[in-house]
């Protein structure tokens, strides 16, 4: 079967932008298995005929190196779950009830998703201290969730509006209660998009460095994998080959992530909901 010419430019131009995009993942790898002396060579080239594993030796020789990797996971799988559920549970309400300011409420959801996260790290900075909060986790995993509600909440009023009502009216018919309703007919419908927003909060959190260098100050103890890579940026000569390293390692359990919910992913962007 012959391929229509704007069908065949069209595939031709995703590979060419799919290939762009990979690039600078493949270039981060390609330099974490480099040695020293080709990353820091001026004849750079696109491959490696001696591929060395000395650089992953420097991070996970690196002392904390193991537990700022565990509070990354514990920060992010807090924000993941609980961004999640109260999202839910927010798109719920603003969906199925009528209640006074409500618009007004979307519109404030809407209006958080504008403002740039530098305007608000100095106050959080002052209302994380007065909280007690700065040097823990608390102070990254309550601003994470702050800042992933607006757009899990109105990513899944989309997914919660497409639910006829109909549908909840057989079910209290049946004899179903509100909370049977909620959890085993209307969540599992509005799925797909909880896994998309999950996807965003957990790369968003995973990668954050701001957070993590405003408010984590003086307990190193506390750090996540971001503050770990500071070690390899040194005043004389930066250890590009550490840096890439580790910036290979922390890739691996986004695409881990990434690779579990993809199918669900893909239906959750597209809005996919069945009656």
């Amino acid at each position: 079967m012959i391929r229509r010419p704007w069908r065949l430019a069209a595939e031709v131009s995703a590979v060419l932008i799919a290939v762009v995009v990979a690039f600078p993942l493949y270039w981060m790898v390609l330099s974490a298995f480099k040695p020293a002396g080709e990353i820091q060579s001026t004849d750079a080239k696109p491959w490696t005929l001696n591929p060395s594993l000395d650089s992953f030796r420097r991070v996970f020789e690196q002392q904390e190196f193991g537990r700022y990797f565990l509070n990354s996971l514990m920060v992010a799988g807090a924000v993941v779950l609980a961004s999640a559920l109260i999202a839910f549970l927010a798109a719920t309400a603003v969906t199925r009830f009528r209640f006074k300011f409500r618009t007004t409420l979307l519109i404030m959801f809407l209006v958080a998703q504008m403002v740039p996260i530098e305007a608000l790290t100095i106050p959080m900075f002052f209302l994380m201290r007065d909280l007690g909060q700065l040097n823990t986790l608390w102070s990254l995993i309550l601003p994470h969730i702050a800042f992933s509600l607006p757009f899990a909440i109105w990513m899944l009023r989309g997914f919660v509006k497409a639910v006829p009502e109909a549908l909840e009216e057989a079910a209290y018919i049946d004899g179903a209660s509100r909370s049977r309703f909620l959890w085993q007919i209307l969540f599992p419908l509005v799925f797909p998009g909880l896994v998309a927003t999950s996807v965003f909060s957990f790369i968003s959190t995973w990668n954050d460095f701001l957070f993590a260098k405003s408010f984590i100050i003086s307990d190193t103890s506390q750090s996540t994998l971001p503050m770990a890579l500071l070690v390899f940026f040194k005043p004389d000569e930066n250890d590009w080959g550490g840096i890439m390293a580790g910036s290979t390692v922390m890739t691996i359990p986004v695409l881990i992530f990434f690779v579990l919910v993809q199918r669900r992913l893909v239906s959750g962007l597209g809005g996919a909901v069945k009656d």
